[in-house]
């Protein structure tokens, strides 16, 4: 037997692995992308308020204090069939989204895995905790025009946790998903609830100009000895006018049975407008207009005559320092048909504070 030739025949199949292995770890490296981001702000709210902020905001809720709204870490994995995300998140927007959950699940902000399952189209089998399909809203500040949230925004899931089968157009101007999905904005099926909700979202895009948009959900949130069937719906359209000037409009509207099996429902709408202006590549300016009329308290339970109908108005500067990093102002105030807040410890109509943010994202 030629020993020599065994030799250099191992030795060739060892070089050969290695590379391989080199290239595997090549190709991983370039298919995952690791950030961060981080805002910190501060809302201030005369007359002696409590620290925390009424109870339907659930995004920059803290008053009088420097606090962090949220800051997370997130690995992102991309190929040509495979695509995952994990982020872990804390904040002040954690404790009041997550406060449902248990254990480290409050600080899953994202975890799903998706496949490819159509080699000559874009169609995706995605798994796991996923950002929301409803609405043109989300935790990350920077990338939403207002500072804060809308009414409509914090009171609709920020995140969702199931199934989700996605087609993307080949001229990408169409976007069609169907999800099944664990609940409205849950990680975990509530206790005694053993069926599952559901979900559409149809994204139009005729050209780079205008955003059209629909998407829904229907299932119930409460245990099945207690069931009460939700349908919501949400619209929106994003129009950018010119370089310099963008709207958005959208619409929520949503019933709820009034009790189990019942034939009469409850309602719930809410409209928005947003305007805003680029004046330059750092700056920007938007004004806001939104409603949100909620009188049976389906989702906003105030305990008062009228329930919750207001009306919210706000503005916000945006003022670019860094590429990384984002400085804003905003100036926001909420007038009610009923007295629901609290101003030195007297009830008002009314609610008016001010909020800055600083923004870094890596």
């Amino acid at each position: 037997m030629n020993y020599s030739k065994i030799k250099l025949l191992v030795l060739f199949c060892l070089i050969a692995f290695n590379n391989s292995l080199y290239a595997q770890k090549d190709s991983i490296k370039s298919n995952l992308v690791i950030n961060a981001y981080l805002e910190t702000y501060y809302t201030f709210v005369g007359n002696k308020p409590t620290h925390t902020r009424p109870n339907f905001i659930y995004s920059h809720n803290r008053s009088n204090e420097v606090n962090i709204n949220i800051g997370f870490i997130k690995a992102t994995y991309q190929s040509d069939a495979l695509r995952a995300n994990l982020s872990i998140a804390t904040g002040t927007y954690m404790n009041s989204n997550y406060a449902a959950e248990v254990g480290v699940l409050k600080n899953i902000y994202e975890a799903n895995v998706g496949v490819k399952v159509a080699k000559n189209n874009n169609l995706w089998l995605d798994m796991g905790v996923m950002p929301s399909h409803i609405g043109f809203e989300s935790a990350i500040s920077k990338d939403c025009w207002n500072l804060t949230r809308s009414l409509m925004a914090d009171n609709s899931p920020y995140f969702e946790t199931g199934a989700k089968l996605s087609y993307t157009s080949r001229n990408e101007k169409w976007f069609l998903a169907g999800l099944v999905l664990n609940g409205w904005q849950r990680i975990q099926l509530v206790d005694g609830n053993n069926q599952p909700a559901f979900g559409h979202q149809i994204t139009y895009k005729p050209n780079t100009k205008l955003t059209l948009n629909s998407s829904s959900y229907l299932g119930s949130d409460k245990p099945d000895s207690v069931k009460q069937m939700r349908y919501f719906h949400n619209f929106y359209a994003i129009y950018q006018a010119t370089d310099k000037i963008g709207f958005t409009v959208g619409f929520d509207y949503g019933i709820e049975q009034k009790q189990k099996g019942s034939s009469q429902y409850n309602s719930w709408y809410s409209p928005i407008l947003i305007c805003r202006i680029t004046p330059d590549l750092k700056s920007a300016i938007a004004v806001r207009i939104e409603h949100y009329n909620d009188k049976n308290g389906v989702i906003i339970a105030t305990n008062t005559q009228n329930g919750f109908q207001t009306w919210g108005y706000s503005v916000n500067y945006d003022y670019k320092i860094h590429k990384n990093l984002l400085w804003r102002v905003e100036a926001r105030t909420f007038r009610s048909k009923d007295m629901i807040f609290m101003s030195d410890n007297s009830p008002q109509n009314s609610n008016v504070f001010l909020t800055t943010s600083l923004a870094v994202s890596l």
